[in-house]
């Protein structure tokens, strides 16, 4: 396994997080030697959920409000539905996105985790997989939807589901020992 000692990870979630698509990621990320910081949109604790059943709580480290892009190496961005559908509706977490991407930083979002990218304005010109009901979305927003287990393009590492985490994790960990893709973060400034 890639080792991620001195790599710092944003992991951006809120309540109604699919709580495997939170903690199955963390873990492997953690086990590689990250540093994982939760960022929410207000500081407390948030919800996780297994599909529609209430779970554990997470304490966040920092609120969005709180955080910069520039001193994070990479991003997570769980599913479940109504996380990413609160998350896209909030200016700095769209921004924070939006910063990390154009910096050429790694992200990985699984599930319905790609909404947030889709809000950022950067699926454009990308490849992406995710849970079906996006699919829509993501072409409407310039993507390529694929229905596969996992799918990395320029550095986004996408899967569909729950039971894509296993792959998804493996993916994720190598793209982000790899670092900063340079040609997406030059392409990025160009077209600013």
């Amino acid at each position: 396994m890639p080792d991620l000692t001195g790599t710092k990870v944003a992991v951006i979630a809120t309540d109604m997080v699919e709580q495997v698509e939170l903690t199955e990621p963390r873990k492997a990320l953690e086990d590689a030697g990250a540093e994982v910081e939760l960022i929410s949109i207000e500081e407390g604790e948030i919800q996780g959920f297994d599909h529609y059943d209430k779970a554990s709580t997470f304490p966040v480290d920092r609120a969005v409000d709180d955080a910069d892009p520039d001193d994070y190496d990479a991003l997570l961005l769980p599913g479940g539905v109504g996380n990413p559908d609160t998350l896209r509706t909030n200016e700095r977490v769209v921004d924070f996105v939006r910063r990390m991407f154009d910096a050429g930083k790694p992200i990985a979002a699984i599930c319905h985790g790609p909404w947030t990218l889709v809000e950022a304005g950067v699926v454009d010109g990308l490849t992406l997989t995710s849970w079906p009901s996006l699919k829509t979305d993501i072409r409407n927003a310039g993507g390529t939807w694929v229905d596969e287990e996992v799918h990395v393009d320029q550095g986004v590492t996408t899967s569909r589901k729950p039971d894509d985490i296993p792959a998804f994790n493996r993916k994720m960990v190598e793209e982000f020992a790899e670092g900063r893709h340079e040609a997406r973060r030059v392409s990025a400034h160009a077209n600013a």
